[in-house]
């Protein structure tokens, strides 16, 4: 094996790539989580997300129009659950099983006509001064604007969770929706508004994988990634600098496992590719072993306000 052919500047700047999707659907689906709502529907939002981004950016030749078209997708595939959850009251992981199953099949339908076709570029942007510094420069300064974005986007949930008077009623609502009710608080239009941004945050997520990670429409393209998103939000303990490290760390063991298979690893390929998985899960049972880790104590319970 030739571990020379591996760059890790490269390697790391392979990596933010890889993480961001997975970092966007994670920080919408805390957000939801937040609220009080299991929303398991993040790999169907996440694919529609994907085939409708794709198709407007290749019918607009825009990606930025796909980026929004997407995001409205996701947040409106993500109502169907709200209505479904919060006013007539059905199961949230029924409905979250159920909503993931109707976006693959939606997916395959809208992408039938755009399988083989490319996406329209989405340029990188090359930072003046600060992409020449070594090492840094490749690394940090030479993204495409989404890898920002979603950088911007932890900063601000982070933000908007800890100092705003809108996070305290979120995170209330989560943790006793009964109390948020008693308070005056509308515990199902809060609840509503989060599970619209978690399902814009997955449609972005699909749209990336879509337009930039893999330039083209292929069936199933998202690969579980939002599991792999629901995963990370439990990794993270519901914090988003937390979710920014799992996205990194599993995009890093992927983009590892890709560089390794490159190099002529002679560890079986198939062993490989179940490697990022497979660290998730054994982060999450020794997650688990620890015991209670900060979930929010009305996370998926039906809410019924008293009358």
């Amino acid at each position: 094996m030739d571990f020379g052919s591996i760059n890790p500047i490269l390697l790391i700047a392979s990596l933010m790539v890889a993480s961001t999707p997975i970092l966007l659907a994670a920080l919408g689906e805390m957000v939801v989580e937040k609220a009080g709502v299991l929303n398991l529907g993040v790999e169907g939002m996440m694919i529609t997300g994907a085939v409708v981004g794709f198709a407007i950016g290749v019918n607009t030749g825009s990606s930025w129009a796909g980026f929004a078209t997407a995001a409205v997708a996701g947040a409106a595939l993500s109502m169907i659950f709200a209505v479904i959850t919060q006013v007539l009251l059905s199961n949230q992981v029924a409905t979250g099983l159920g909503l993931t199953l109707f976006g693959l099949g939606l997916s395959s339908l809208i992408g039938k006509p755009y399988v083989g076709i490319k996406a329209p570029g989405f340029s990188k942007l090359d930072i003046p001064i600060l992409s020449d510094i070594p090492v840094l420069g490749p690394i940090l300064f030479r993204h495409d604007p989404m890898v920002y974005v979603s950088l911007l986007l932890v900063a601000a949930v982070w933000y908007l969770l800890t100092y705003t008077r809108a996070g305290l009623v979120l995170r209330a609502v989560g943790e006793n929706h009964s109390a948020a009710h008693a308070l005056g608080y509308k515990v199902v239009r809060v609840r509503f508004m989060a599970i619209a941004f978690g399902g814009a945050m997955a449609g972005l997520g699909g749209a990336y994988v879509s337009l930039v990670r893999v330039p083209q429409w292929v069936e199933g393209m998202t690969s579980g990634a939002g599991w792999i998103a629901l995963a990370i939000v439990v990794f993270a303990s519901w914090r988003p600098w937390r979710i920014l490290l799992g996205a990194y760390l599993f995009g890093g063991i992927t983009v590892l496992q890709l560089n390794l298979q490159a190099a002529g690893s002679t560890i079986p390929v198939e062993y490989l590719s179940m490697s990022p998985y497979l660290v998730t899960i054994l982060v999450l049972v020794i997650i688990s072993v620890r015991g209670n880790h900060g979930a929010p104590g009305s996370l998926g319970r039906v809410f019924h306000a008293s009358h």
